[in-house]
Parts: C-alpha cells; structure tokens; sequence
C-alpha cells in the first residue's frame, strides 16, 4: 500500500514539473488572428472561385428576374473547370465592356462562330442585319431587350469578361428556381 502511494506521489509530482501554464494574452491573440486569416482568406477563394451569393437589380433581365431585391447564387467553378460548357440560353454574369466597375446579367445569345441578328426587334439596328461572332468573343442580350444595354449597342464580347453562371435565385422565397438553360437544340 506504501508502495502504491509513493508511486502516486511520484507520479503527481512528475505531471507538476511537465505542466505548462496556459497560452499568455500576446499568444492567445496571435492564435485567434491567425485564424481569423484562416478563415477569411478560405472565404475568399470560395467566393472568388467557387461561387457567391448576389444581389441583382434593373430592368435588363424581366420577366425571368424582377428589376430589384432577388438574390441569386452564381456558379465559377462549372465554367472555371469546364469553359466549354457554356451554351447559347445560359445565364450569366460579366464585367461591362463599356464600365469595367459595373457587373451585368445577360443571356447568351451567340458563341464563337455563329452569326446573330444584331437586333430582331428593330429598334437598335434593321432586324436584317447579321455579323458573326468572332473567336473568344459571345453575343449577350437581357431578356428584356426594349430596356437592355447589351451586344447589340457594344457588339461582341470577350469571353474573358465572364465572372459566373446564374444557377439559382434564392430570395425571395416565394420566387426560388434552379435556373434551367431554356434553349432547344433544332435539327
């Protein structure tokens, strides 16, 4: 028994001398603002390359979003891992060729290669007048075309401007969808 108590002695007085005070205020801050980086740093690479929540406003895009108050969530991974999936309907989000401080929503209406009409409605340019779209370059419409600044006063743009694909608006509630790509292929 005497035994056994000095071994618990020996053992207490041992876990005393290996003991480490906890982390003093200098360490404890750095820890937390180290992961206060961590953390803002992932935050922006999902953001930035993976995906974000928006806020969209303008009459550019009736019916298919309202003029103000609807979130959406846009997709950068799908185009950033496969540029080739972008099709002719698909919703999507670019930098402005005329304000490269403005992000604007548009359908894509023309790829590389295809000839467009510039303007089927006439009011912009005759209806009967056609260009094609050169390579690296997209033609954009909003669906809302009498209220819509688009390809059709600016002409192509560069692939390079696009930011994401709308996948689905969120807000408000009511009003969720999964965007679906509307265009049929005809043979």
């Amino acid at each position: 028994m005497i035994r056994t108590l000095h071994r618990v002695a020996n053992a207490i007085k041992h876990a005393k001398s290996s003991f480490k005070p906890p982390y003093n205020i200098t360490q404890r801050i750095a820890i937390a603002s180290f992961k206060i980086v961590n953390l803002a740093c992932a935050t922006h690479l999902f953001l930035e390359y993976v995906g974000t929540v928006s806020l969209m406003s303008g009459p550019s895009m009736l019916p298919t979003l309202a003029a103000s108050g609807e979130v959406v969530i846009e997709d950068r991974l799908s185009l950033r891992l496969n540029p080739a999936s972008l099709a002719r309907g698909d919703l999507i989000v670019v930098r402005s060729p005329i304000d490269p401080t403005a992000i604007v929503c548009k359908r894509v209406i023309g790829l590389p290669g295809d000839v467009v009409c510039v303007d089927p409605t006439g009011l912009k340019a005759p209806s009967t007048e056609h260009v094609l779209v050169p390579k690296g370059h997209i033609w954009i419409c909003g669906d809302n075309m009498t209220h819509s600044r688009d390809s059709r006063d600016y002409g192509p743009v560069p692939i390079a401007l696009i930011r994401s694909k709308l996948f689905a608006r969120v807000l408000p509630l009511k009003d969720r969808i999964i965007f679906r790509n509307p265009m049929r292929v005809l043979d």
